[in-house]
């Protein structure tokens, strides 16, 4: 049954408001060794994946085919959904890296960084706020989704922005400022929800086609550098556990 348009923004501008504020989690960076902190990314990009995967095979899908069936046309939006975060890391230099800077792992120039984060997290606001228009068990949802995988991306944007010549607060400024674009995204997705009936068939295939390019062509690949035993078997867990918490909110 659909939500309410004032009861979805109020959930939605509290979900991208605490989403936002992950971006701080980057001066926790500072505080561990680099093989703890490499341990903890590895996991959170492990759990991160597995949520990705459940939002999107879990809900959204199910969810859009639930309510306005699957065909050709639902396939092409969740493919555009792919091609364009695609074309995002290609031309805009959008790269979702979780391992620590390092002179053997380069990064692009922050203030790029800072222009692909900012679209991100608008993005990130607009299908939040189309899924609770939906219902509020998707938008919870993709909410969690979006935030197990803004930790350890926030930490390495980070990472990133001081490597670049920023000094760590105003890196910790800038980067909160550029979270905060997801509640313009979350106005838009209202917005555009509340009046334009072919929105939210749109937008729940094309945001489950963008987890699934994140998890399959970033976060997964980047899990694969790693191939000692013990690892490999967190980060197997990682994923297990992230898919489990998406397939536990199908019974809220």
């Amino acid at each position: 049954m659909p939500v309410d348009i004032i009861t979805a923004l109020i959930y939605t501008l509290v979900s991208v408001i605490i989403i936002s504020l992950v971006s701080l989690v980057g001066i926790f960076t500072f505080l561990f060794k680099k093989e703890r902190m490499t341990d903890l990314l590895l996991f959170l990009v492990s759990f991160s994946a597995g949520s990705l995967l459940g939002g999107a095979f879990l809900h959204l899908l199910p969810e859009t085919a639930a309510e306005f069936g699957f065909g050709v046309e639902i396939g092409a939006y969740a493919v555009s959904g792919m091609v364009l975060f695609f074309i995002l890391e290609k031309f805009i230099h959008w790269r979702h890296c979780h391992i620590p800077t390092s002179s053997s792992h380069p990064h692009s120039f922050a203030y790029m960084n800072l222009v692909g984060d900012s679209l991100h997290n608008l993005i990130d606001g607009l299908v939040i706020g189309a899924s609770y228009l939906v219902s509020i068990p998707l938008g919870v949802a993709t909410s969690l989704a979006v935030l197990f995988h803004e930790i350890p991306q926030e930490m390495g944007d980070f990472g990133v922005l001081v490597h670049g010549g920023f000094k760590k607060k105003r890196a910790l400024i800038l980067n909160f400022l550029t979270a905060l674009t997801a509640v313009i995204g979350a106005v838009i997705g209202i917005a555009l929800g509340g009046s334009a009936e072919n929105f939210i068939p749109f937008i729940l295939p094309f945001t489950a086609g963008g987890f699934l390019y994140i998890a399959g062509s970033d976060l997964i690949p980047e899990l694969h550098k790693e191939c000692r035993v013990h690892r490999s078997l967190v980060q197997l867990i990682g994923i297990i556990l992230g898919i489990a918490v998406m397939m536990t909110l199908l019974f809220i």
